[in-house]
């Protein structure tokens, strides 16, 4: 089910707000946007509301049985990676970045922002359809680079699909197919990568693949191989 409102704060917020007020939020349930006026990535970022691209949230109720929930983002990354694939022309192609940035080259093609509430885990979702956020030291594009911009409910039908997908995935046969998919979706092995905030001296490494629980594997200079559970991940040039 896909809900659609022309302007809003949050659709996480909204989806926050109506899990705090015990309100039926039913997993396949989606609120889009057509304009945010407070929507935020990662580190309370600002994150563009550019019109006509898509912007909208889901809730994922965790059960009992589910993997670790920091794994989401991974689900979240397929799906959109999924959903994107098809739009991008060869021989440019959509690559993942850890855990879960959709990268075609070196621009950023979309945030995605998970926020837990109680048992529930809300997946905020933005990509570039139309237009690509001005971003300071960052390369960003839309996927209107190569053409018309996509059709935005169309492209929220088939990011909604995979996402139901890619969950059911998730729940039914752990993680360890998921890695192996996201592995193939990924930038190689090999590629360098920079871990770190902003404002913190970054760890410089080359990407030596997932560890089982999903975490970063990186690969430094000294041969040795260090396990990233969170931090920011950039392509960098050692």
């Amino acid at each position: 089910m896909i809900e659609l409102v022309a302007t809003t704060g949050s659709t996480n917020a909204d989806l926050a707000a109506r899990l705090a007020a015990r309100l039926a939020v039913p997993e396949g349930q989606w609120l889009i946007a057509d304009r945010q006026s407070a929507g935020k990535g990662r580190q309370g970022r600002v994150w563009s509301d550019g019109a006509g691209n898509f912007m909208g949230s889901t809730v994922v109720h965790r059960q009992a049985a589910d993997p670790m929930p920091a794994t989401l983002a991974l689900v979240a990354g397929l799906a959109v990676h999924a959903a994107a694939s098809p739009l991008v022309p060869a021989p440019l192609r959509a690559m993942l970045k850890w855990p879960n940035d959709i990268l075609i080259g070196p621009a950023k093609l979309c945030g995605i922002l998970l926020e837990a509430v109680g048992a529930a885990v809300i997946v905020g979702i933005g990509v570039n359809l139309a237009q690509a956020p001005q971003v300071p030291g960052r390369e960003t594009i839309a996927l209107s680079a190569f053409g018309p911009a996509p059709d935005r409910d169309l492209f929220a039908a088939a990011l909604a699909g995979h996402f139901d997908r890619e969950l059911e995935r998730w729940r039914s046969f752990g993680l360890e197919p998921l890695l192996r998919r996201w592995l193939a979706a990924a930038h190689p092995i090999g590629t360098p990568l920079a871990v770190g905030e902003p404002g913190d001296e970054p760890l410089h490494g080359t990407f030596a693949g997932l560890a089982a629980d999903g975490a970063l594997q990186l690969r430094l200079a000294d041969g040795t191989t260090r396990t990233i559970h969170a931090g920011e991940v950039r392509l960098a040039t050692l």
